[in-house]
């Protein structure tokens, strides 16, 4: 019965030693997650603003001078 509580007990030691090492995961991929949606949102707001990127739209090209 005492080698049984002692299998478990590390079983349980094990497991909580993964979960944190789990959640440090998380918590770290979450930081990324909440980087990158702010990162889009600026990129989206940049493009919707219309602000000059210094090319030209096609239909405002003008055509290459072999044309």
């Amino acid at each position: 019965m005492k080698e049984r509580i002692i299998e478990l007990e590390t079983k349980i030691s094990y497991q909580d030693h993964i979960i944190g090492e789990l959640n440090d995961v998380v918590t770290r991929q979450q930081g990324q997650i909440d980087r990158l949606e702010k990162e889009m949102k600026r990129l989206h707001e940049h493009l919707k603003s219309g602000s000059d990127s210094g090319l030209a739209r096609p239909d405002e090209e003008t055509p290459p001078p072999h044309y």
